[in-house]
């Protein structure tokens, strides 16, 4: 028995057995998995095996484009193809929106007719096929058979595994720092522990005080016999028909199919039991069965086939169904590769390479800001509420999920103290990380939660709120108007330390005077953006930062990361449910708040981009000069149980100048007129502040080191390669935009949109994409790819509406 390793990996399903091999082959050879049963015995030894480089994030593309090639060299892999069919017209246009957004980041791929379909996979139906994609790159494998592929390329380097070794607990210094893994074989020395123990991944992690939603759902395949006399060929393409729900491949003449369920149910919330391994559960012939007849639909010979088995089975799967990756925050050594379900052996050769340069380097080539494994609050705590979000992902991975539909699952969760009074004025509520926030108004109707609003508007048309949004538009540039913007997240800092760490961490010079508003990025060592976000100094030693609703996990993971033992006493909290915050923005905004106060919030006493406190009917306020809209205004911050105050005497007193309350949709459009940017689409991890036009946030000349100085030092010194630009599109009428479209130049694609929106006082379809230097010029001729067709568009400047900055004084 090893009683020492450089990093022990639990769990021997084909994540674990990547991240091993990819150490061993980095050289890191003293490495050991270990694995309770056998390889394989967990999810691993149930899946189909299918493999597909296509997906809708590019980072996940990325890595199965690796695995397939990686499983091929091993001699693991079946390169047959597979085809994505389109069963209805939406389909036909969802598929023309994904090639778009696949060609964006270098897959060549393009549509094929019916007839090209009905060429390729001549056993089924023609019926309702409207188009398909051909993939020829993707395949399938044996589960057992490329996992032990894997586990023995990593043995060969000099990896060890060790099997039928249960881990019975972690081991941490006191200052949380891994130190020793317990098995029930023996203990092993260690420094770092990789999690990927599946079905497993939060028991195992709860064994270092770490809570992660990770939830088993059911899922089910079933295996068709031949029919003689129309057998499907070995070799067969694979195939995916997502308006049928349903994937499969040949199998010894017959096929195998499975699905995606409506009302897939979760199991063992509290915990999958130890002595679960290589077996299925019961399975449910009653609600595979709407799944097989889509399957004789669209395979009409399968009516004859025999049934020969139905296999049902747990798989691990996030609320958002992307994994969990990374080391966690606070718990020095311990790293996390769980949550694979939907991505299991297409993105395990990719995330093994990935972590093992993680854990190697402390950096990955990759954005993987969306995998983060700290990127769930303790909203997700509670098992039964991370389950159900995770089935409806689970329902939603077939079934089109379009831009503007909604998350249903256990809502409300999470309500600002102004929730009834937006009832009242007709709210239309979006969820985002649990908050119930306010899309649009609707005034004069009954309020509502919205669902699959985009898929009964009739998928892919013009929203029928958008002259709804106009007005609101309209009313802010115009007039005046208040958000509820509650949901943002809020983070106090506070100590001796707060200042040292906010300078290590920020590219800005945090030590200004208190009241100051400070618009900054952090940082990676690479010069890639990590977080994007406002600090506040309430004091000497205690700051606010204040991000996005859906920010706030990931942002304060990484403050808690970079955390150093050294340093000064800092507390780092989660206030985003002690402050409710309203915006108060337009030309008009000062006269309502003034009406309001006895304090002076004249421009020569509260200045843009400072803060400070005053009184509003004897509650305290904060009040922040800032405005994502573009227009003067204020964040005002009081707190939760005292806030709906605020709200009804601002109400009272903007009557008077007609004021309206809008939503979070209007701010899409705001923004990206004025040049604003919005993180992990504009801004992500792969971009630094020159490129993206934040090189005024950067500060070399502030005191002492901060993250990433280095890396944009010589950026800045070597010159920057391309530029985030400001596309017009088109002409006024609107266009079905949502962003990641291709964007081109003289036929070639160059790269794709990150985000996109309407500008109502610009009147122009924008995009912001990031363009070779050569093609950033304005007035530089471009098309985009929307649908399948291309539509002429020009570089524009940057900042559309009020470029001086005129209306922020």
């Amino acid at each position: 028995m090893i009683d020492q390793a450089r990093v022990v990996v639990i769990g021997g399903g084909i994540t674990g057995c990547n991240i091993l091999y990819h150490l061993a082959k980095a050289g890191w050879t003293d490495v050991v998995l270990v694995e309770k049963d056998e390889i394989t015995s967990g999810a691993t030894c149930m899946a189909m095996g299918l493999l597909t480089v296509f997906n809708s994030s590019p980072t996940m593309m990325r890595l199965r484009k690796y695995s397939a090639e990686l499983y091929a060299d091993l001699g693991a892999f079946e390169k047959v193809g597979s085809l994505r069919i389109a069963s209805s017209k939406l389909q036909h246009q969802t598929l023309q929106r994904d090639v778009s957004k696949a060609k964006g980041v270098g897959l060549d791929v393009g549509m094929i007719t019916p007839a090209e379909a009905l060429e390729i996979m001549p056993w089924m139906s023609d019926k309702d096929v409207y188009s398909a994609v051909h993939i020829p790159v993707d395949g399938h494998l044996d589960p057992h058979g490329a996992t032990h592929a894997v586990a023995d390329a990593a043995k060969k380097l000099g990896a060890t595994i060790l099997t039928k070794t249960q881990v019975t607990g972690i081991e941490l210094t006191p200052q949380g720092e891994v130190t020793m893994v317990k098995t029930s074989k023996g203990d092993i020395r260690t420094p770092i522990v990789v999690n990927a123990a599946g079905l497993w991944g939060a028991q195992v992690a709860a064994m270092v005080g770490v809570a992660i939603p990770s939830s088993p759902v059911i899922h089910q395949h079933a295996g068709l016999s031949a029919v003689p006399g129309r057998e499907v060929p070995e070799g067969g393409a694979s195939f995916r028909d997502t308006d049928y729900l349903i994937y499969g491949r040949p199998e010894h003449g017959g096929i195998l199919v499975g699905g995606w369920e409506a009302n897939p149910p979760s199991c063992w919330e509290d915990g999958v039991p130890w002595s679960h391994s290589a077996t299925e559960v019961p399975s449910d012939l009653e609600r595979f069965e709407p799944l097989l007849e889509n399957a004789i639909k669209r395979f009409p010979f399968l009516e004859e086939a025999g049934f020969e088995r139905l296999v049902a089975h747990p798989d691990a799967f996030t609320p958002d169904s992307n994994p969990l990756m990374g080391p966690w925050p606070g718990v020095r050594g311990f790293w996390l590769a769980c949550g694979m379900s939907m991505h299991g052996f297409g993105g395990a050769g990719g995330i093994g390479k990935a972590m093992a340069e993680w854990i190697i380097d402390g950096e990955t080539e990759l954005d993987f800001y969306s995998y983060h494994a700290w990127r769930f609050g303790r909203n997700y705590l509670d098992p039964y509420y991370a389950a159900s979000c995770a089935c409806e992902c689970y329902k939603y991975y077939y079934y089109t999920r379009y831009p503007n539909d909604e998350d249903s699952a256990m809502r409300p969760r999470r309500i600002s103290p102004f929730h009834h009074r937006l009832q009242d004025l007709g709210a239309v509520f979006g969820k985002k990380n649990g908050w119930e926030r306010v899309h649009y108004m609707m005034p004069g109707e009954p309020w509502r939660r919205a669902g699959e609003d985009q898929r009964q508007w009739g998928g892919w048309v013009k929203e029928p709120y958008f002259d709804v949004v106009a007005a609101e538009h309209q009313a802010i540039r115009e007039r005046v108007a208040m958000v509820d913007l509650t949901s943002f997240g809020k983070i106090e800092i506070r100590g001796a330390g707060a200042l040292p760490l906010l300078q290590r961490l920020a590219v800005s010079n945090m030590d200004r005077p208190v009241g100051s508003v400070i618009y900054t990025q952090f940082c990676n060592p690479n010069g890639g953006i990590m977080a994007d976000l406002t600090v506040t100094r309430l004091a000497d030693d205690r700051f606010r930062l204040i991000t996005g609703s859906g920010f706030i996990d990931n942002d304060l993971g990484y403050i808690r990361s970079n955390l150093r033992d050294e340093d000064p006493p800092v507390e780092t909290r989660d206030v985003s449910e002690a402050f409710a915050c309203i915006a108060l923005w337009g030309p008009k905004a000062p006269d309502v708040l003034q009406a309001v106060t006895a304090d002076d919030v004249s421009g020569s006493a509260l200045p843009y981009m400072q803060a400070k406190t005053i009184r509003v009917n004897g509650i305290e306020v904060l009040a922040q000069s800032i405005s994502y809209a573009g227009e003067k205004g204020w964040e005002l911050y009081a707190d939760f149980d005292k806030a709906i105050v605020l709200w009804d005497k601002l109400w009272q007193a903007g009557r008077e100048h007609d004021i309206i309350v809008g939503g979070y949709k209007v701010l899409g459009s705001l923004r990206i007129e004025k040049g604003y940017l919005y993180y992990n689409s504009d801004i992500t991890t792969l971009d630094n502040p020159f490129e993206a036009g934040l090189g005024f946030t950067v500060d070399f000349k502030k005191g002492g080191e901060f993250i990433g100085r280095q890396a944009l030092q010589e950026i800045k010194r070597g010159g920057i390669r391309q530029k985030l630009c400001a596309i017009a599109i088109g002409g006024e009428d609107w266009l079905p935009l949502y962003g990641a479209e291709a964007v081109v130049s003289d036929g070639k694609v160059v790269t794709r949109l990150r985000s996109s929106g309407y500008g109502h006082t610009v009147k122009k379809n924008i995009g912001l994409a990031y363009l070779p230097l050569e093609l950033a010029k304005e007035g530089t001729p471009l098309e985009i790819e929307i649908f399948g067709e291309m539509v002429s568009a020009q570089v524009a400047p940057r900042i559309m509406y009020d470029p001086e900055g005129k209306a922020l004084n």
